[in-house]
């Protein structure tokens, strides 16, 4: 039987994901090549896909099932809410995504390093939505929830986070920040996703009715990152299968643990 120190335990294995992918910054001189980005961006892609299936939209409907035929309109409307709701955050809040040198959202004078922090941090609000409403299914008794694959879902985003925080802080010491500066933000980067977790839980529990709802929504959210961001740029530069196989192998990764754990 899970503890709430279990439950703690869970959400914080994301976070450390992304903290040991940062410290690669003490150990590798140069920055990660674009072939094993592309492989890296394109595995990150294949774990949310699988993870987005597997572990939020199939327990979001049958959550449902006593709703008959209707069971998948909770998932339906919680999946579209989740796209709206990162494609306004998109289009709205400034940021600027790794390798880019163009801004994207509303103009600002921010510096850039402040818009990496903010680029990721809409990259990660998704993952930290999805691990709290897993979390919050286990913690409210769904039968269709189970903390094995709540940790499943938690090991999975780990995994993809690990090459996210070595992708953040190796081109920070690479524009002269020290090794600690980088390290510090990258690892600062994945802080989004435990907090996002806990305001997760903390309304489902308000309001349990919603969980569904919010299980979809952090499917969706996941959805578009992979589709606005991490596709493009698993594909960019010469044409390469790289970012495809990487695709699979997360995805086909995320669907073993998740269904045999």
């Amino acid at each position: 039987m899970w503890t709430m120190m279990d439950i703690v335990i869970g959400l914080l294995i994301p976070f450390l994901g992304t903290t040991l992918g940062a410290a690669c910054v003490f150990f590798l001189r140069k920055q990660i090549t674009p072939n094993v980005q592309r492989m890296f961006t394109g595995f990150a892609a294949g774990v949310m896909v699988a993870a987005s299936i597997w572990s939020l939209l199939e327990p979001a409907v049958e959550m449902c099932e006593d709703m008959g035929k209707f069971s998948v309109l909770p998932a339906l409307g919680g999946f579209l809410l989740g796209i709206i709701f990162l494609l306004l955050a998109d289009t709205v809040v400034p940021h600027l995504h790794v390798g880019s040198t163009q801004p994207e959202g509303r103009k600002s004078n921010l510096g850039k390093t402040a818009m990496l922090m903010l680029a990721v941090t809409i990259h990660n609000l998704p993952e930290g939505a999805a691990c709290g409403a897993i979390f919050a299914g286990v913690l409210s008794g769904e039968s269709t929830v189970t903390y094995a694959g709540a940790i499943t879902l938690a090991i999975g985003i780990a995994i993809q986070n690990f090459p996210e925080g070595a992708i953040i802080s190796l081109p920070l010491k690479s524009e002269g920040h020290s090794r600690l500066k980088a390290f510090g933000y990258g690892a600062l980067s994945g802080v989004v996703e435990p907090l996002g977790a806990l305001c997760a839980i903390l309304l489902a529990g308000v309001v349990t009715p919603i969980l569904p709802y919010m299980l979809a929504f952090a499917a969706g959210a996941m959805i578009y990152v992979v589709v606005e961001e991490l596709i493009p740029e698993a594909s960019e530069g010469e044409h390469s299968n790289l970012g495809t196989i990487a695709f699979a192998v997360g995805f086909a990764l995320m669907m073993v643990l998740d269904k045999t754990l």
